[in-house]
């Protein structure tokens, strides 16, 4: 038996149907697993402990609402772990990051997913600017004049924050758009770190591609389509899932990024393929492995926890 520890969101809350950090729990439990769970508002560093005011699960189901039984809180040192998933949603600010370096205290006596260090250092809209022929033509920056000379060149754009998560603040920007300068303005206003722009992909109407991928290999795949009239496929905002077959460029995208997944300690990814680009690399709590399930691909949960007992022996 394992001691797995789960930084994340309250369980409390969470879709059983959908969450991909809950289908993970619930399949170490179901193995027999102690499984713990924490926000990452309880992480402590005192002096060189790493500590975290952590609830156990007692049962754990897929019946919301009666998915999770939690033994009291208590404050655990975190080294007595065999395994910690890093697994809170976004956004990638400095509270993501600070937590990030406490836990890289942690090695090498616990096995943390992802690597703390590899998190820190691949913010998924900057990590993917390594592979620039895999990816649209894309800009980040704070400079205005520099977008609109972007916009100049392209056209059709995506403007959006470079920290942003779940499609908030991604808008479509036409080259007749109005709003333009008024939206760079509210960028300006709103956010300290850079925008991104990107050159719009029309395929984006047929689906946003997420892929997921387990120690570099890819391991299942879903359509995310948009809902009409939008530019986003995020299911926050509508996106509608959908049965999808991997095509020979998005094998040639995996083979090319997988490798570096796999030496940064990147075990569990997600990557967005729009056509035959790659848009992101998501390595803080990548999602979509129960529509992956739903539609008749691979159990991923159940491969994730394969990997973690291969990997401690279990």
């Amino acid at each position: 038996m394992l001691k797995i520890a789960i930084q994340m969101d309250p369980i409390e809350s969470v879709d059983v149907n959908a969450d991909t950090s809950f289908d993970m729990a619930l399949e170490a439990f179901g193995r027999g697993h102690e499984v713990w769970v924490y926000h990452p508002r309880a992480l402590q560093l005192n002096g060189a402990d790493v500590l975290a005011r952590a609830r156990r699960a007692e049962t754990l189901a897929r019946r919301q609402g009666e998915h999770a039984a939690l033994a009291a809180p208590e404050t655990v040192d975190l080294r007595s772990m065999d395994a910690l998933l890093v697994r809170q949603d976004p956004p990638f600010d400095m509270a993501y990051i600070t937590a990030a370096q406490i836990l890289e205290r942690l090695a090498p006596d616990v096995l943390v997913l992802n690597d703390p260090r590899a998190i820190r250092d691949a913010p998924e809209k900057l990590f993917v600017t390594e592979f620039l022929d895999l990816t649209p033509p894309t800009l980040i920056t704070s400079d205005a004049d520099a977008v609109r000379a972007f916009r100049a060149e392209h056209g059709d754009m995506i403007l959006k924050p470079l920290y942003g998560n779940g499609g908030a603040g991604v808008f479509r920007v036409k080259p007749d758009d109005g709003n333009f300068n008024a939206l760079l303005e509210l960028f300006e206003l709103t956010f300290r770190e850079p925008m991104i722009a990107q050159k719009f992909l029309p395929a984006v109407t047929t689906g946003d591609k997420r892929i997921i991928l387990l120690d570099g290999e890819a391991v299942g795949a879903i359509n995310r389509v948009p809902a009409p009239g939008e530019a986003r496929s995020n299911m926050h905002v509508g996106g509608r899932a959908e049965a999808v077959e991997m095509s020979a460029r998005d094998r040639e995208i995996c083979e090319r990024i997988g490798p570096a997944l796999s030496e940064r300690g990147l075990v569990f990814a997600g990557i967005d393929v729009i056509g035959d680009w790659l848009t992101e690399i998501n390595v803080t709590s990548p999602t979509g492995v129960q529509e992956v399930r739903r539609f008749g691909g691979a159990d991923i949960s159940a491969l994730f926890i394969d990997w973690i007992e291969k990997k401690l022996g279990a």
